[in-house]
């Protein structure tokens, strides 16, 4: 492993992981093209790499995973699916991310987060569970209401929700709408077949177009209340929540760092190919293409470090430790996101016009990479209003804390 550099894993079960990947990424590759021009989801592949044990990945291995739970070895594995298919990349970051949070839930949440985490990650280690999770709202906020029967009905509409239409369960991001009492932000976990949830197959978006990123609508659905992770209450700043949310979402820059490396790739055999001596631009070019994927493995692998370093530092000052987790996740967002995107062009200005047909590789890898900028946390403008905010002392809103 190359000091600093994301290119080898840094624990056994990682290194279990890339082998069992290994098997199945060519196959998925030499279907990517045809995925994407028709907008479908290869879920024969990803039941394949289920049957091979990837799906319960980041599941401790008492309970039927692999054990994966170093977040530098979620983004690795990540980053080499999305060489192939960067849209299944996408897909299995939100079930790999699953896994570690329910670890993380199963140790340190309430008694009825703890049994339900259990159960959750049961289903992903030995059941074969595929979990969907509906983050982003439409319009206005999903809502759990108190139902008479002790449980919760779940209400709202989600987007870009990943492998939504063939997911086996689906957790969902919502606030409680209680009788008495401040609302909170909770997590729902619900099976696909919940009465109410509909969730078509009909994403039709400009990149990722085999993620199958459709929208969820939940109408009255029924959620016991042993189905509901409850959180902290709605609008209060929570620093310390910010440890969970780098944890769950860092790997997902892999995603963006794949495209950029099967860009960088495309782009240099292409030349390779031509023989004879390049022109010094093209030979710039190639040179500027390495420079700048050196420089987005290292800061991400930067951050990615320091998350796992301070993961389980529990003793600590809770709010101090999401701060000193979240700023070099953000700093890291922004580079991968500015960089990928930079290589791409780079790649496609090396290969020229015809890289700008839809049916070319680098058409998908140009579409795919600009997903990186709204995926939470944060958005571009959140980002800078946190690093801004962490630099100068004040807090997002810029009142003095």
């Amino acid at each position: 492993m190359t000091a600093g550099d994301l290119t080898e894993p840094r624990t056994s079960e990682g290194r279990a992981l890339l082998d069992v990947l290994d098997r199945h990424l060519p196959d998925l590759a030499a279907g990517a093209a045809e995925h994407d021009r028709n907008a479908t989801f290869p879920l024969d592949a990803v039941r394949r790499m289920g049957a091979d044990g990837v799906l319960g990945a980041t599941v401790p291995r008492e309970f039927g995973g692999l054990g994966v739970a170093d977040v530098h070895d979620v983004c690795l594995a990540v980053k080499r699916i999305a060489e192939a298919d960067a849209s299944v990349a996408l897909s299995l970051h939100m079930q790999f991310s699953r896994g570690i949070t329910m670890s993380y839930e199963r140790e340190h949440g309430t008694d009825t987060g703890r049994a339900l985490a259990e159960r959750l990650l049961r289903l992903m280690g030995t059941g074969g569970a595929l979990v969907s999770g509906a983050l982003k709202d439409a319009g206005a906020t999903t809502e759990l209401v108190p139902a008479d029967d002790g449980g919760w009905r779940l209400t709202g509409r989600k987007i870009l929700v990943s492998m939504a239409p063939f997911a086996t369960h689906l957790v969902v991001a919502a606030q409680t709408r209680p009788a008495s009492g401040p609302p909170l932000l909770a997590s729902a976990f619900l099976p696909a077949d919940t009465p109410g949830l509909k969730a078509p197959d009909n994403f039709n978006g400009m990149g990722m177009r085999a993620s199958a990123s459709t929208e969820v609508v939940f109408r009255d659905c029924p959620v016991p209340a042993a189905d509901v992770f409850l959180r902290g209450p709605v609008g209060v700043r929570n620093d310390a929540a910010m440890a969970g949310q780098t944890v769950s979402s860092i790997g997902l820059l892999g995603v963006y760092a794949g495209i950029a490396q099967a860009a960088r790739d495309f782009a240099v055999a292409g030349v390779a190919r031509r023989g004879g001596a390049p022109a010094a631009a093209v030979r710039t070019l190639v040179a500027e293409l390495d420079v700048k994927l050196y420089t987005l493995r290292t800061a991400l692998a930067a951050a990615l470090v320091n998350a796992d370093h301070h993961a389980h530092r529990t003793t600590v000052d809770p709010d101090e430790r999401g701060r000193l987790m979240m700023a070099p996740f953000q700093y890291a967002k922004l580079v991968v996101n500015r960089t990928a995107a930079a290589i791409v062009e780079d790649s496609m200005t090396l290969m020229g016009g015809a890289s700008f047909t839809t049916s070319h590789p680098l058409s998908r890898h140009y579409r795919d990479v600009r997903a990186g900028w709204f995926m939470q946390p944060f958005t571009y403008a959140d980002a800078v209003d946190h690093l801004s905010a962490h630099a100068l002392g004040t807090d997002p809103e810029g009142s003095t804390p």
